[in-house]
């Protein structure tokens, strides 16, 4: 098999290491993030969210267009692992606890079944086909990495792992670098991603965040690699009481 997240190593690379620095120092968003993706949820355990988008101009945050609705977590949010620190005693994301991660987190890349989708010409883009997995099973020493099989999938753990080629829901995915290698925590929550949401919003998430698919085209049109976009989840609250210290928009 051969792992498949390459081509955006970099970007995680450099979210493990704000990780660890944000623990060890007052953080705030890095200063070359200057596109923001921001969702708001009415508390710890609602199921939706609001997002917006900001840009960073001559150095102040400017909402682009209006927010919209989006849906998470079955069971709410809960801190994640990403670029933040996480409060000392708090709970942290488990695999299959259906809450999304909260926190400030870099973009990815992006996975779909088409041959090709509408975006900058720097942000890495993947056709999914049915050798694509996506481990979420603890024990892999691929947990939380995309891989890609030289073979077709054969045994019932690899099926488990594919990434699915028959749910439209999955057809375009921009990943969320919660947990992300170089070195993801096992079990610490996988495969968290912005995608396709169900019937019309009507239905919750295992943790991902999900919108309806025109907004979700539209969003990863917009972002430019080179500006370093984030990711910011958080209850209202929360982002009230951190959005000075940690300079968000």
């Amino acid at each position: 098999m051969i792992r498949g997240m390459g081509s955006v190593s970099s970007a995680l690379l450099a979210c493990g290491l704000a990780f660890l620095i944000g623990r060890a120092a007052g953080f705030e968003l890095p200063p070359d993030s200057t596109q923001c993706v921001v969702g708001l949820a009415e508390g710890w355990n609602a199921s939706e969210a609001k997002i917006s988008i900001y840009e960073k101009r001559d150095g102040a945050w400017r909402r682009i267009g209006e927010p919209w609705r989006a849906r998470l977590g079955k069971s709410g949010l809960v801190w994640g692992l990403g670029l933040h620190p996480v409060p000392k005693g708090a709970t942290t994301k488990a695999e299959g606890d259906w809450r999304s991660p909260a926190g400030v987190f870099h973009l990815g890349g992006v996975w779909g079944y088409p041959d090709s989708i509408r975006k900058h010409p720097k942000l890495y883009y993947h056709k999914v086909t049915p050798r694509d997995l996506w481990v979420e099973d603890p024990a892999s020493p691929d947990y939380n990495r995309h891989v890609v099989l030289d073979h077709e999938p054969a045994t019932a753990w690899e099926k488990k792992q594919q990434m699915k080629q028959s749910d439209p829901a999955h057809a375009l995915k921009l990943f969320i670098a919660h947990n992300a290698p170089p070195k993801p925590v096992p079990g610490a929550g996988s495969s968290i991603f912005f995608h396709i949401w169900r019937d019309n919003g009507g239905r919750v998430t295992a943790g991902c965040t999900t919108m309806e698919k025109a907004r979700l085209q539209n969003l990863i049109a917009w972002l430019n690699p080179d500006r370093k976009p984030v990711y910011v989840l958080l209850p209202k609250a929360e982002y009230d009481r951190l959005r000075g210290p940690w300079k968000l928009p």
